[in-house]
């Protein structure tokens, strides 16, 4: 019976040991020495495989469902840097663009002339300027809007 168990595992691709016969058909079991003969036992279930234990993905599943709706994203859940979550190339990216747009739609509404607005452009890329409101109040005090 060890070539059986042999050829059964070879083809349902397990191991041996998870081999199992069906005990009223043993006489018929032995006489298969083939692997054509262990195909078609294995297709009439005469030879089964038994299920592998698993580990169990439903909690697993269930956070990732409450995740994905917004749950459970608090500071308590959060593991690694910020940058990890959102990489600092991304947040400069957004920022950046944010802050370009402004200073074009600036010099659009002719609020500043070009020579203020290739300044502003170098300053925002040189990360002079925390965010849009940072250019309003360095405008403001140094009274540039026209």
């Amino acid at each position: 019976m060890k070539t059986q168990k042999r050829l059964a595992a070879s083809i349902l691709g397990c191991s041996p040991k998870k081999i199992v016969f069906d005990r009223e058909q043993l006489e018929e079991i032995k006489e298969a020495i083939t692997k054509h003969d262990m195909k078609l036992l294995i297709g009439r279930k005469t030879v089964k495989a038994k299920q592998t234990k698993g580990v169990s993905r439903v909690r697993a599943n269930k956070i990732l469902a409450q995740k994905r709706k917004g749950r459970q994203k608090g500071h308590g859940s959060r593991k690694g840097k910020s940058t990890a979550r959102l990489p600092s190339k991304k947040s400069w990216e957004a920022r950046i663009r944010k802050q370009r747009s402004f200073i074009k739609e600036l010099k659009v509404k002719e609020k500043i002339d070009n020579k203020i607005y290739r300044e502003l452009y170098r300053k925002c890329k040189g990360g002079f300027f925390r965010n849009q409101r940072h250019i309003k109040v360095y405008l403001q005090e140094r009274g540039v809007f026209k």
